[in-house]
């Protein structure tokens, strides 16, 4: 499924030099592709690395997909960093039996405004899916802000229900 998301910032953490992210995305079992663009200044990102799977990326300027299957308390989370590096997790409900979730590594292209991703989203459950696309930005003087479609109530927190606002129909 095909979409543009224009994601705002949390209330509570607004930004200060990042004027806003959008993402494009052609989200489907298989084969997708989604491209994170930051409009305004830059955030901080961190140094390219090698393309591997590295924990504790939402610390600093990370892009993210979350992936919650219709019909059950189970979810993914996919996190893209501007340096290469990414993770993958699978939770059984909110914050509930988090492990690491089998993945190729996905394709992360550093673009002059943000990043490209192509991950194989193959692996996960038939069905219709409710789906978060979120994003943390460092910026240069260390304010963070956090970026999602929809905001639950309270602090910043991309796992709560009320994040899965887009609807990825099956087949």
């Amino acid at each position: 499924m095909s979409l543009q998301v224009l994601l705002v910032p949390h209330p509570e953490y607004p930004p200060h030099a990042v004027e806003g992210v959008e993402v494009t995305a052609d989200i489907r079992r298989g084969p997708s592709v989604l491209a994170y663009r930051v409009r305004g200044r830059m955030p901080k990102l961190p140094a390219p690395a090698l393309p591997e799977r590295t924990d504790a990326l939402w610390k600093h300027t990370c892009f993210e997909l979350f992936v919650k299957p219709a019909g059950g308390e189970g979810y993914f989370e996919y996190n893209f960093a501007p340096s290469t590096q990414w993770a993958a997790y699978r939770f059984d409900g909110y914050r509930e039996g988090m492990r690491d979730q089998p993945l190729a590594a996905p394709l992360i292209e550093p673009l002059e405004d943000g990043i490209r991703v192509q991950v194989d989203l193959g692996g996960l459950p038939e069905g219709v899916w409710h789906v978060a696309i979120t994003a943390v930005t460092e910026e240069a003087d260390g304010a963070k802000s956090y970026w999602s479609a929809a905001h639950a109530p309270g602090p910043p927190d991309f796992h709560a229900p009320g994040s899965f606002v887009i609807e990825v129909p099956a087949g």
